[in-house]
């Protein structure tokens, strides 16, 4: 059976969404320079990375400071900025790409860092750059059950290790222009991090409800994109054509009912590329001027892109507003969810 899965929220609101920067800038001149030899030699010209992909640059953490180190800084500014006590989180999902072992989860690394309650249940949910979203819906599927009163959802990543080795494979003789445009994708990735709090909406008028999500599959097409903390492998070609059809399916079959076609102030949108923005908004006919930017100074931050954006544009919101949080992961799968603002 075809078509979208909706879910609809009865008493979930956000509370607060905070993101930290990675302080370290690299330009995407300083990896022009790098790769200068590997373009001359194969036949690329450098400065794809901002002329076509429209990304200046994005951000590392210093050596010695982790991704984690990360997701626990955003978690306590979150819970400073909202008031809540953090005795009263009885969820804490970690929705990371970046991880360092294959157990015990990273979720744990946060909880401990956070000194959250040992009643406050913690684990990873990952599904590619669609994982923060995925966690929210968890959260609130939760709290509108009754299970719990308050959630975190919190990601931390860190791009710095795959570039760097990206970059050294990449210099390597023997290499050609494919080897390159099948590895370009991973140069494109950014460093930062990122927390929500969540909890009952009646019992916090001041928050933004959440109000309903639609999600589509297109799994046949979970090859298109690979990766690990080495390497990352990309169709570019294949997956935003994959990516795009998917969404436009998703769209044509819930936007109508879901009333998404007018009246939305905010299309928060999964951060890739200007190449990307440019399709995803001519698809789905999306006003360009109600598409907050990210990726220019931050590239693709993974699954907290989607929230690290929607933090920088709170300041932005009023009362009232529609927001829709937009987000393509690899697999494929696609999300869309609204909040009132």
């Amino acid at each position: 059976m075809s078509g979208n899965a909706i879910h609809r929220f009865t008493d979930t609101a956000i509370l607060g969404v905070c993101a930290i920067d990675a302080p370290e800038v690299v330009t995407s001149e300083d990896f022009d320079a790098r790769l200068a030899d590997t373009y001359e030699r194969v036949g690329l010209r450098p400065g794809m990375l901002r002329s076509l992909v429209g990304i200046k640059e994005r951000r590392w953490w210093p050596e010695g400071y982790t991704f984690v180190d990360g997701a626990v800084a955003a978690g306590a500014k979150v819970l400073g900025e909202c008031g809540v006590d953090p005795a009263h989180i009885g969820l804490m999902v970690n929705t990371s790409v970046s991880r360092r072992f294959l157990e015990p989860s990273t979720a744990v690394e946060v909880h401990h860092g956070l000194d959250l309650p040992s009643s406050c249940q913690n684990f990873d949910v990952t599904n590619a750059c669609l994982g923060f979203v995925n966690g929210m819906e968890l959260a609130a599927t939760m709290i509108d059950a009754g299970v719990i009163d308050y959630a975190m959802v919190v990601d931390g990543e860190d791009c710095r290790v795959v570039q760097e080795n990206t970059i050294a494979r990449l210099s390597q003789p023997g290499i050609t222009a494919d080897d390159v445009m099948s590895q370009f994708a991973a140069l494109t990735l950014g460093s930062g991090s990122v927390a929500m709090i969540l909890g009952r909406a009646q019992q916090h008028l001041e928050g933004h409800r959440m109000v309903v999500s639609a999600s589509r599959a297109g799994t046949e097409h979970h090859e298109l994109c690979i990766g690990d903390n080495d390497v990352m492998y990309t169709d570019l070609r294949g997956l935003l054509d994959a990516g795009l059809g998917l969404s436009g399916d998703l769209w044509a079959e819930s936007a109508d009912e879901l009333g998404w076609n007018d009246g939305i102030s905010r299309y928060v949108i999964h951060q890739i590329s200007q190449v990307h923005m440019n399709a995803i908004t001519t698809r789905l006919g999306i006003d360009k001027a109600r598409v907050p930017l990210t990726f220019p100074t931050r590239g693709n931050i993974g699954p907290a892109s989607v929230p690290v954006t929607l933090a920088c544009e709170a300041d932005h919101l009023e009362d009232g507003d529609r927001v829709l949080l937009m987000g393509i992961g690899s697999g494929l799968n696609v999300s869309v969810l609204e909040i009132e603002w």
